[in-house]
């Protein structure tokens, strides 16, 4: 049964994982480039293959922790994913940038959940892009945490966000097979993200995954 919500697996790590996910579902894959902090991390080699074994009408996620337009812009072109996650803020360039340079290529911006302030950047954002990602990362620790960190954040303001943005909205962050359904009740997000939720070892669990699905469908 095709699930009513936009679900994204992230954290793929093989062409195996990729066709375990969309077997059951999953519109988007999440493949995570060189992080300072959290799990998921392969090879830009590595991305590129599984980029380009992905069926059309599947989104590749590119998440990418660069910080310059200029850097994000030639990443994507190495490993071809059709998605671009910014998982931090731009401080070099601008997002017209992509626009120019990337046409076709869809860019989602990452906001971190941590407080009322998270909800006007999540609206700026907004502006520019082709949809938001509310995660529990912060971006203020000396050692950025920039997703897969397992905790739930404050859905009170995530659900605030989908309410004043004008561009579609994915949920992460602590989401898993037991509180999904609440998340999306609360939320009401156009889609769901998930990484360590649906893992055991690290390795995408075909049961939890399909319990997750399931639950979210």
């Amino acid at each position: 049964m095709k699930p009513k919500i936009r679900i994204k697996i992230c954290c793929i790590s093989s062409i195996e994982e990729a066709q375990l996910a969309i077997k059951y579902g999953a519109s988007a894959i999440g493949l995570v480039s060189a992080m300072p902090s959290g799990p998921g991390v392969i090879s830009e080699d590595v991305i590129t293959k599984i980029a380009e074994g992905t069926p059309p009408g599947i989104s590749t996620f590119l998440l990418t922790s660069k910080t310059s337009t200029k850097e994000i812009i030639e990443q994507q072109k190495r490993v071809k994913a059709n998605t671009i996650q910014i998982v931090d803020r731009i401080e070099e360039g601008s997002y017209i940038d992509f626009r120019n340079e990337l046409p076709g290529i869809k860019i989602v911006q990452v906001i971190h959940v941590t407080g009322k302030e998270s909800v006007e950047e999540a609206v700026a954002a907004a502006q520019h892009v082709d949809a938001i990602l509310l995660d529990s990362g912060n971006q203020n620790l000396e050692v950025k945490e920039l997703g897969g960190t397992g905790r739930v954040h404050d859905w009170k303001l995530s659900r605030e966000i989908v309410s004043k943005c004008p561009v579609p909205v994915f949920l992460a962050g602590g989401l898993n097979p037991e509180n999904i359904q609440s998340a999306i009740k609360e939320v009401q997000p156009f889609g769901v993200d998930i990484c360590s939720g649906v893992r055991t070892n690290r390795k995408l669990d075909e049961a939890k995954l399909s319990k997750f699905i399931s639950n979210a469908s």
